[in-house]
């Protein structure tokens, strides 16, 4: 058997093998991938201990996220993605009806500082279905950890308060893709996580665009600019209810070694 035979055959045994394990990674040992973005809200919805709930007012707000992912070669062994992605809002409402939140009672016309903070941490086992410079596809679950509170407060009487907290970990469904576009630099993407049940629903998405501005051995360095839109729609969640979404161009960048 010549040298070229048996290239040939090592080379349709490698295939073969990436193909069983179903998981076809660029990464011969270890892939480290780090970014953030900084992303540019406008929330808008509503709050409370029970439905119907008031609709409250809430300023733009500039806010980041952060993440770390590790992929690797191991069959059946999931890649790790951790994200941090702070969610808040604030505002100043005037109440068209009586509101009770958090046992306190507050009139109707009250000028109400209002504010939500939904921040969570996400914790994603995924796989790598397709993993090459023109297609990639991962699928994969996301344990997402909601720890935050929802309070407002009478602008005439800082006394009277409320505050209802929540503290509690999601299990959602994963998807991400790319498509790149040949000799460009560029490609487009779109990535989200989602659940529902019952009357809840949460969901987190994104889609934009990517440019690879260094391309090497060391490190890629890849900026994107696209479009996040999250939904938080809670029925008594430790006690809360909530109807809020989260909308917004942000920017970004992201290191592979």
């Amino acid at each position: 058997m010549n040298k070229s035979s048996i290239r040939n055959i090592t080379v349709v045994a490698f295939l073969g093998g990436t193909l069983l394990t179903g998981q076809a990674s660029a990464d011969t040992l270890l892939g480290v991938y780090l970014g953030g973005d900084g992303w540019q809200t406008d929330a808008s919805g509503s709050f409370g201990n029970s439905e119907p709930a008031p609709d409250f007012n809430f300023n733009s707000k500039t806010q980041g996220s952060y993440f770390i992912a590790l992929e690797h070669p191991v069959p059946l062994l999931p890649n790790i993605r951790l994200a941090h992605n702070p969610l808040e809002a604030q505002g100043v409402t005037v109440l068209n009806g009586q509101f009770q939140f958090a046992g306190r009672d507050f009139a109707v016309n009250s000028s109400l500082s209002n504010k939500v903070d939904l921040t969570s941490t996400d914790v994603v086992l995924y796989y790598e279905l397709m993993d090459n410079s023109l297609f990639a596809l991962d699928l994969g679950l996301n344990a997402k950890h909601i720890k935050g509170a929802a309070s407002v407060s009478a602008q005439a009487d800082e006394t009277l308060q409320g505050q209802e907290s929540v503290s509690q970990w999601l299990p959602m469904a994963y998807a991400s893709s790319k498509i790149g576009l040949p000799l460009t630099g560029l490609d487009v993407f779109a990535q989200g996580s989602y659940i529902g049940w019952s009357d809840s629903r949460m969901y987190d998405v994104q889609a934009g665009i990517g440019y690879e501005i260094v391309d090497s051995l060391a490190v890629d360095i890849r900026l994107k600019l696209g479009y996040r839109a999250v939904n938080v729609r809670l029925d008594d969640l430790d006690d809360l209810y909530s109807n809020l979404d989260f909308k917004g161009v942000f920017a970004g960048v992201e290191l592979h070694f």
